[in-house]
């Protein structure tokens, strides 16, 4: 009979990426940038639901955005035709998230980028960068990329039982922004059972109920920006 050898492995798989993102975090912590994660399926409305808040919080913050996708620019040039604020598409290469190295990789791009245009010379010039990340409820959420805070949104349409199907997601995020509110009465969207689900695997996770069409809730979107990006310092993680 084969000899098996077993090896054990008490580190992590992860570890690796979650020391980059510990610096990443720090590095701009340090420079006074606030970094959000935003996470979603495809169609969620991630988009039109971030160029909204940036139209409504640009006047006080110098923002940034990397949209990531596989393929195309059309998220990209979608927020910066609607904002006007800088903005630039991050192609993964056809894997299902993004990690810290290579959101430190699009960061020094990025710089690159505005340095050439003339819109400044640093990621240090922003208040609030949004790091828009690829449609999809599984592989984002293992991933930590640097960012201060994370947070999905989940729209209506999908229903109310998403947090049971994928329980990871939303037990990794902040905020959970349930969007597309105007279109409650052509679901079967249960408000309360969708709170209950989302707090069962996440107690400290915030809730709000948002539509970009109509404004509900984009106040308090705002707001809950403005809140956590303060003082990045102080909810840095850093080791």
């Amino acid at each position: 009979m084969s000899t098996v050898k077993v090896i054990e492995v008490h580190e992590s798989v992860f570890s690796s990426n979650d020391k980059t993102a510990a610096l990443l975090r720090e590095k701009l912590s340090e420079q006074k940038v606030f970094m959000l994660n935003v996470m979603s399926s495809p169609g969620s409305g991630k988009t039109t639901l971030l160029s909204k808040a940036i139209n409504m919080l640009k006047d006080e913050y110098k923002i940034g955005v990397m949209d990531v996708d596989i393929e195309s620019s059309l998220d990209a040039q979608k927020v910066a035709d609607a904002t006007g604020v800088p903005s630039i598409q991050i192609h993964n290469g056809g894997l299902c998230h993004i990690d810290a190295e290579m959101t430190e990789k699009a960061i020094e791009e990025f710089e690159k980028v505005l340095k050439d245009d003339a819109k400044s010379n640093s990621i240090a010039d922003f208040d609030i960068l949004f790091l828009e990340n690829i449609g999809n409820l599984v592989c984002p959420a293992e991933f930590d990329t640097g960012a201060h805070r994370s947070m999905m949104i989940l729209s209506v349409p999908e229903g109310d039982d998403k947090p049971l199907k994928y329980p990871l997601m939303f037990s990794v995020c902040d905020l959970v922004v349930i969007s597309k509110t105007d279109t409650m009465k052509f679901f079967d969207f249960n408000e309360k059972r969708a709170i209950e689900n989302i707090k069962r695997l996440n107690p400290k996770a915030d809730i709000l109920f948002v539509s970009a069409k109509t404004g509900e809730g984009m106040n308090e979107f705002c707001e809950w920006i403005r809140a956590n990006s303060t003082n990045p310092r102080n909810i840095c993680k850093c080791e």
